[in-house]
C-alpha cells in the first residue's frame, strides 16, 4: 500500500519518502492524468519491467502512480516510464478533466461528425460510394489515434488488452471491406471510453470533497500582531485565530470565545456543536458563529482530519475480494476471446464448408463483444462510491475488503462500555466495611486508580475530585488484567479490582456477598478496595463503590435495527461481571450476553461466534479490545472523533458517538455488495446474450459496441447511485 509519499503539495509532481532502513528501496509518487481505466494500469505496471524497481501502485480513483525503487533510479527515468504508458505527469491537482481531455474530446467529437456525414450520404445515395467510405476512413483516423497507439504499445508490451481487441476488429472490418462498421466501431469505442472517463472523474470529485476540507494556512496570533502561515508550519502551543467562517486548520483547545461548530466533516453530523473555553476542536471542521482563539495541541500531520485522509487514499489501494476476482478473471478472459474468435473464424469455414467472410464477420462481433470493460470498471467504482459515501456520514472504512464484510455479517458482539452504556460512570454508593474514615478509603482508592485509565476508575477519580481528596502515588503498582490493580501505598498492599479478584484473594464474607449481589442486580459495576492478604496479614475488604453507567437511549432502538439489518444474533461480551452483564442486556434486549471475560477470553467467545456465523463484527474502543477486534470479521471502533489509537485499531471506525449510525453502515455495505453483484452479473449477462446472437448472426459490429458501452455506462453509473444513497431509505 502506498504511503504518506502520495500526499505532496498542489504545485508538485512527485515527492520522494528517501528514508528506508530496511533495504526496501525508496518510493516515489507521480500524479499523472489520463488514467481512467485498467488498460492504463496494467500499461503502466508493465512500463516498469526494469532493474531497480521493486513494486508499482497505480490508483485510478486517487490518479497517482506510486514507484519503490533503488535510489539509482533517477526521477526522470521513472517519469518517461509512466509517459509511454500514454498517461501524462502532471504538476497540479487543479487541472480540469476538460483541460487535460481537451484533445480527446475533439478526436471523438470529429470522428462521430464525420462518421454521422458518411452515414448521411451513404443512406441516401446522394454521392459516388468512394465519397462514403474515405469518410469513414477519416473518421478511423480521428477516432483510432485515441486507441491504435495503446494497442501498439500493449503488442510491444507482449500483452492484450481492449484496445488490441478493437483493433483487429476495425482492421477485420476494414480488410472485407465493411468501412462503416470500422468507423461505428472504433467511434463508439472511442466514445464509450471518454464518457467511463468522465463518470470516473465524477466519482474522483466526490472523493477530492472530502479530502479537501481542511485550510491551506492559519491565522497565529504573535502578541498583537496576526501572521498568516501554512498549516504545516504549525507548532504545539501556537496560538490560532479562526473566525466566523472559517475552517478551523489544527487540533486544539479553546482559549478564547464561543461558537457553534460544524464537525460533518469529521463525524457526518451537520448539526452544529457548541464549543467554549476548555474544549476541544478538530481540524477540518467549520466554525460558524463566533471568534475563536485555539491552542495547538497537534502538528496537522497529527490530527485527526490528516489521519482521515490518510485513511480514505489508503482505503482506495485495497481491494476488496471481489475485484480482486474479476481482475484475475480478466486477465484471463481477454486472450481467450481472441483464441475463442479465431476459431469462429476458421473452424465452420474449415470442417463444415461455411462461408468465409460471414464467420470471418462472426469472428469480428465476437471480438467486440468480448471487449471486458463494463465487467472491470464495475467493481472499483462501486467500491470507491460506498468507501466515500460511508466516510461523508463519518464512518471509515479500510478498504474494499472490510467493506464487503461489512455487508455479510451475520452477527455483532458489542462491548458493553461506551458501547451499550454511554461510557460515563458515575460513582452513585460508597459503602465502607471497615472502621478507616472515608477521606482514607477515598485517597487509597484513588491512588490506585490514578494510574488506570478505565472509565470506571476514571469514575472514581470524579468523584474523589468533587471531595478535594489528596493522595499519593502508588509504588509496585501492577495491572491485573481483566479483573484491576494493586500497589504499595503507606508500606502496605491494597488491590482495587472487581468481584472476581475479590473471589480469588479468599477474603469475601457472607455480608459482602449479599451487598455485591444487590447492587449487580441493579445493572450497575462494583469496585472493591481492599488490603491484600499477604504475610502476616489475612487481608480484608475495605469498601466497595457502586459505579453506574447510563444505558444508551438508542440502543433498543439499534438493536431493532441490527435484526432489521440481517444480524442473527447481537451479543454483548464484557469484562464486567455476569450478574451486570445479564441485567443490562435484559433491559435493552441483546440476545447472547457473556461477562467477566478477560481479554483472551474474548478472543474465543470471537472465535466461537465466526466458527457458528462466519461473518462475525465487534465493537469496542480499539485500546481495551485490540485482540477481540483483531479475531473478528470486521473490527468496528465507535465515538472515535476524540481517540487516536481507535482509527488505527479498527477496520471501520464510527467517527459519530451513536450506534445507530452501525446499522446503516451494514445496510450501506449490503447496498454496495448488491451493486457488485448486479454489475458483475449484467456484464456477464450482456457478454453471453451477444455471443449467442453473433453465432445466429443475429447482431453487427456497431451494435455490439454499443451494447458494450451502454453496459460500461450503467453499471458506471448504477456504481455511483451509491454516492447519494438516502439514510432515511435505509432501514
Amino acid at each position: 500500500m502506498s504511503q504518506e509519499c502520495c500526499k505532496p503539495s498542489s504545485k508538485t509532481a512527485v515527492s520522494q519518502n528517501a528514508i528506508d532502513t530496511h533495504n526496501q528501496g525508496l518510493k516515489s509518487c507521480f500524479k499523472v492524468k489520463g488514467m481512467d481505466c485498467s488498460d492504463e494500469v496494467s500499461a503502466i505496471q508493465r512500463a516498469f519491467n526494469f532493474d531497480g524497481i521493486f513494486g508499482v501502485e497505480a490508483n485510478i480513483m486517487t490518479e497517482t502512480v506510486t514507484i519503490t525503487h533503488q535510489s539509482t533510479v533517477t526521477q526522470d527515468r521513472l517519469r518517461q516510464a509512466i509517459e509511454k504508458a500514454g498517461v501524462k505527469v502532471v504538476k497540479s491537482d487543479e487541472v480540469s478533466f476538460y483541460e487535460i481531455n481537451l484533445a480527446r474530446i475533439i478526436l471523438v467529437s470529429a470522428s462521430g461528425l464525420i462518421l454521422g456525414i458518411g452515414l448521411i450520404l451513404d443512406w441516401f445515395n446522394l454521392t459516388s460510394s468512394n465519397v462514403p467510405n474515405i469518410l469513414y476512413l477519416v473518421s478511423i483516423v480521428l477516432a483510432g489515434i485515441i486507441i491504435f497507439p495503446k494497442a501498439w504499445r500493449a503488442l510491444l508490451k507482449k500483452s492484450l488488452d481492449m484496445n488490441v481487441l478493437m483493433t483487429v476488429a476495425v482492421a477485420g472490418a476494414i480488410i472485407i471491406k465493411e468501412f462503416s462498421e470500422a468507423a461505428s466501431v472504433v467511434f463508439l469505442f472511442a466514445l464509450a471510453e471518454l464518457l467511463e472517463a468522465m463518470s470516473v472523474a465524477r466519482a474522483r470529485r466526490a472523493i477530492k470533497d472530502i479530502l479537501s476540507v481542511s485550510s491551506k494556512e492559519a491565522t497565529i496570533v504573535e502578541g498583537t500582531k496576526l501572521r498568516d502561515v501554512p498549516i504545516e508550519s504549525l507548532k504545539l502551543g501556537d496560538i490560532v485565530l479562526v473566525r466566523p467562517g472559517e475552517n478551523i486548520p489544527i487540533d486544539g483547545t479553546v482559549l478564547e470565545g464561543r461558537s457553534n461548530v460544524n464537525q460533518a466533516s469529521l463525524t457526518g453530523e451537520s448539526k452544529p456543536v457548541s464549543k467554549d473555553i476548555g474544549e476541544s476542536v478538530w481540524a477540518g471542521t467549520l466554525n460558524e458563529s463566533g471568534v475563536l482563539k485555539i491552542k495547538t495541541e497537534k502538528e496537522y500531520k497529527d490530527s485527526k482530519i490528516a489521519k482521515v485522509i490518510s485513511l480514505v487514499e489508503e482505503a482506495q489501494n485495497e481491494k476488496a475480494p471481489s475485484q480482486r476476482f474479476v481482475d484475475k478473471f480478466a486477465s484471463i478472459y481477454t486472450p481467450s476471446i481472441l483464441i475463442l474468435a479465431f476459431l469462429v473464424a476458421i473452424v465452420p469455414p474449415l470442417l463444415f464448408q461455411a462461408n468465409w467472410e460471414d464467420w470471418f464477420y462472426k469472428a469480428l462481433v465476437f471480438l467486440v463483444i468480448g471487449c471486458p470493460c463494463a465487467l472491470v470498471i464495475s467493481t472499483p467504482v462501486s467500491v470507491v462510491s460506498g468507501l466515500t459515501s460511508l466516510a461523508r456520514r463519518g464512518v471509515l472504512v479500510k478498504g474494499g475488503v472490510h467493506l464487503e464484510s461489512l455487508g455479510k455479517l451475520q452477527a455483532i458482539a458489542l462491548d458493553k462500555t461506551g458501547t451499550v452504556t454511554e461510557g460515563t460512570p458515575r460513582v452513585s454508593e460508597v459503602k465502607s466495611f471497615s472502621k478507616l474514615s472515608e477521606e482514607e478509603i477515598l485517597r487509597i482508592t484513588a491512588s490506585l486508580e490514578s494510574m488506570s485509565t478505565h472509565p470506571l476508575a476514571k469514575a472514581v477519580l470524579h468523584y474523589t475530585s468533587s471531595k478535594k481528596i489528596e493522595y499519593p502515588h502508588p509504588s509496585d503498582y501492577q495491572i491485573v488484567p481483566g479483573k484491576g490493580a494493586e500497589g504499595l501505598i503507606d508500606g502496605h498492599w491494597y488491590f482495587v479490582g472487581n468481584h472476581v479478584m475479590a473471589h480469588e484473594f479468599g477474603i469475601c464474607t457472607p455480608e459482602i456477598e449479599a451487598y455485591l449481589d444487590t447492587v449487580e442486580s441493579k445493572a450497575m459495576s462494583v469496585i472493591v478496595l481492599g488490603h491484600r492478604p499477604h504475610e502476616g496479614c489475612a487481608g480484608e475488604i475495605l469498601a466497595v463503590f457502586a459505579v453506574g453507567d447510563k444505558i444508551r437511549e438508542n440502543i433498543h432502538l439499534s438493536i431493532d435495527r441490527f435484526h432489521k439489518a440481517g444480524i442473527k444474533l447481537v451479543a454483548m461480551l464484557s469484562g464486567d461481571n455476569q450478574k451486570t452483564v445479564t441485567a443490562v442486556a435484559t433491559q435493552v434486549g441483546i440476545d447472547y450476553a457473556k461477562g467477566a471475560l478477560l481479554p483472551d477470553q474474548k478472543v474465543e467467545e470471537i472465535k466461537g461466534l465466526v466458527e457458528k456465523y462466519h461473518f462475525v463484527g465487534m465493537v469496542g474502543d480499539g485500546v481495551n479490545d485490540a485482540p477481540a477486534l483483531a479475531h473478528a470479521s470486521v473490527g468496528i471502533a465507535m465515538g472515535v472523533a476524540g481517540s487516536d489509537t481507535a482509527i488505527e485499531t479498527a477496520d471501520v471506525a464510527l467517527m459519530k458517538d451513536d450506534i445507530l449510525e452501525l446499522p446503516k453502515a451494514i445496510l450501506h455495505g449490503k447496498k454496495v455488495l448488491n451493486v457488485i453483484r448486479f454489475n458483475i452479473a449484467f456484464a456477464i449477462a450482456i457478454k453471453i446474450v451477444f455471443f449467442i446472437l453473433a453465432i445466429l448472426g443475429l447482431t453487427s459490429l456497431w451494435l455490439a459496441v454499443a451494447s458494450d458501452m451502454g453496459a460500461s455506462l450503467l453499471v458506471t453509473f448504477n456504481a455511483l447511485r451509491l454516492l447519494k444513497i438516502d439514510d432515511s431509505k435505509l432501514i
